[in-house]
C-alpha cells in the first residue's frame, strides 16, 4: 500500500487540528476578554499534537469517516492543554516556561491561568457531548465521553498528577511509579486512540488491540519524557531542562537508571507495534506515531 510520507500526514493531522481548534474558540463568547485569550494561548500556543495525532490514526485505522474525528482531536488537545497549564502553576510543578514560552500565568495571572484550564476543560466536554461532528448514535457519543472522563479523572490524569505531588522526596519502586504514569500521561494517550476507534466500526477485537497499544506507548512516551528531562536543554524542550530531578521527584532514570530507561522505552515500543498486528493493513500512521514518540530526541 502506497502512503503518503508520515511528514506529510503529520503536517495536514497538525493543520487540521488547529483549524477546528481555532473554530471551536472563535466561537465562544468572547467575554471576559481575558479569559478567552487566555484559552487561546494555553490551547493554540504550538506544541506536537501528538494526541490528536492518535485520534486521527486510530480513527483512520478501523475506517473512521475523517469528518467524525476533528472533534474528539480537539477535545483531547483542550484536556491536554488545561492539564499543562494547571502543572505550570506555583502550587503544582511551578514553571515559568511552557513550549518555549512564558507559562499561561506567567503571560496571563494565576487566578486567570486557573480559569482557562477549567474552562477548556469543560469546553472540551461540551463539544464531545454536543456538536454535529461527532458519531450520531447517543450510546457512542455517551461512551466517548465517559472514556474522555475516566482518563481526566481521578483514576487517570488528575489522580496520576496528585500521586506524582506526593512522591516529591521519597523513594518509589519501579511498580509504583509505573502506577502514577500510568494515570498522569498514559491514561490520556490511551484515550485518545479509544476515542478515534469508537468514531469508526471497530471490532471488539480491533478496540482491545488499539487499547492495548494504547496503554503501552502511553507508558513509553513518560519513560522518553523523564530521559528527555535528564539529556536535553531547556531549548530543545521548550520547557525547564532538569526539573524533575530539581525538585527531587521520583523518575525512570533515577529509580532504574539511564540505560534501563531506554530498554524499557524500547520494549514497550515493540509491544505496541505489536499490538498492530491484527491492523496490518491500516495500521501505518500508528506505527510511524510509536516511531516518533520513541525515538524522539527533542
Amino acid at each position: 500500500m502506497n502512503h503518503a510520507s508520515f511528514d506529510t500526514i503529520q503536517r495536514e493531522y497538525r493543520d487540521r487540528v488547529e483549524a477546528a481548534l481555532d473554530g471551536f474558540l472563535s466561537g465562544m463568547d468572547a467575554t471576559p476578554k481575558r479569559l478567552t485569550a487566555a484559552m487561546r494561548y494555553a490551547c493554540l500556543n504550538g506544541g506536537k499534537r501528538v494526541r490528536a495525532m492518535l485520534v486521527y490514526a486510530s480513527g483512520e485505522a478501523v475506517g473512521a469517516n475523517p469528518l467524525l474525528l476533528d472533534t474528539a482531536a480537539c477535545a483531547v488537545e483542550m484536556t491536554h492543554a488545561y492539564s499543562l497549564v494547571h502543572d505550570d502553576l506555583p502550587a503544582m510543578d511551578d514553571d515559568d516556561l511552557r513550549r518555549g514560552k512564558p507559562a499561561c500565568h506567567i503571560a496571563y495571572d494565576e487566578a486567570t491561568a486557573i480559569l482557562a484550564g477549567d474552562a477548556l476543560l469543560t469546553l472540551a466536554f461540551e463539544i464531545l457531548a454536543a456538536d454535529s461532528a461527532t458519531p450520531a448514535d447517543i450510546p457512542r457519543r455517551l461512551k466517548m465521553v465517559q472514556c474522555l472522563a475516566k482518563a481526566a479523572g481521578t483514576a487517570g490524569m488528575t489522580g496520576g498528577q496528585a500521586l506524582d505531588l506526593e512522591a516529591v522526596g521519597r523513594n518509589l519502586s519501579r511498580d509504583q511509579l509505573a502506577t502514577i504514569h500510568q494515570r498522569k500521561t498514559g491514561a490520556l494517550i490511551q484515550a485518545c486512540v479509544q476515542l478515534g476507534a469508537l468514531c469508526g466500526d471497530a471490532s471488539t477485537t480491533e478496540l482491545a488491540a488499539l487499547d492495548q497499544y494504547g496503554r503501552h506507548l502511553g507508558i513509553a512516551f513518560q519513560i522518553v519524557d523523564d530521559i528527555l528531562d535528564e539529556v536535553s536543554t531547556t531549548a530543545t524542550l521548550g520547557k525547564t531542562s532538569g526539573a524533575d530531578r530539581a525538585r527531587n521527584k521520583p523518575t525512570y532514570p533515577s529509580i532504574i537508571g539511564l540505560e534501563t530507561s531506554k530498554r524499557l522505552a524500547e520494549d514497550l515500543y515493540r509491544q505496541a507495534i505489536d499490538c498492530l498486528d491484527t491492523l496490518a493493513k491500516n495500521a501505518y500512521t500508528l506505527r510511524q506515531l510509536a516511531e516518533m514518540v520513541v525515538h524522539r530526541t527533542y
